[in-house]
């Protein structure tokens, strides 16, 4: 079950097209190293078919019906061991669309509360058996919608440098 977006309408879907554009042009979309060549292939166009008319859900499906996933990756051991292989986690569909659809959905929002000098409002999404403690405490925070989009847009979402909801905290932003 995907996010529950409060402010999921047409105006907020129109600037997700727009961000997913910057980045598309600028060649920064994020790409996972877990999607095979088939996947590489079809993400973009995926992901802007879930921001016109999906979800983040419709967007996992996608992914899955079209085996846009490798069966396992390489990385590297711990402590210098060389080198390894390990399987893409069963997950790993749900978790890039649900990360990434929120990150253009939050970085949309973003957009819409500067214009109306606003805030965004950390609220829970998607309920989760065991709440992390730290994404606990980001419910019910008031974030700067300007710092917000400019940290999406400089991390594409991976380990931005300030509290904001990240992937599997079952967090999303609504306009304050």
């Amino acid at each position: 079950m995907g996010l529950s977006f409060v402010h999921l309408d047409d105006t907020t879907r129109q600037s997700m097209l727009s961000e997913i554009e910057i980045d598309r042009a600028g060649g920064t979309v994020y790409v996972s190293d877990y999607l095979n060549e088939i996947g590489r292939l079809r993400w973009v166009p995926l992901l802007i078919q879930a921001a016109e008319k999906g979800t983040d859900d419709s967007l996992a499906n996608a992914l899955r019906r079209a085996n846009c996933f490798k069966i396992e990756v390489a990385y590297n051991k711990p402590r210098g061991g060389g080198t390894g292989m390990r399987r893409v986690p069963v997950t790993a569909s749900q978790t890039l669309a649900e990360s990434q659809f929120n990150m253009y959905y939050i970085r949309a929002l973003a957009l819409r509360a500067i214009d109306a000098s606003q805030g965004l409002f950390v609220y829970r999404a998607k309920t989760v058996e065991v709440p992390r403690p730290e994404s606990e405490a980001m419910i019910g925070k008031t974030l700067d919608a300007r710092v917000v989009l400019q940290v999406l847009r400089d991390t594409r979402g991976v380990e931005p440098s300030i509290d904001i909801p990240m992937p599997n905290t079952g967090l999303t932003v609504r306009l304050v």
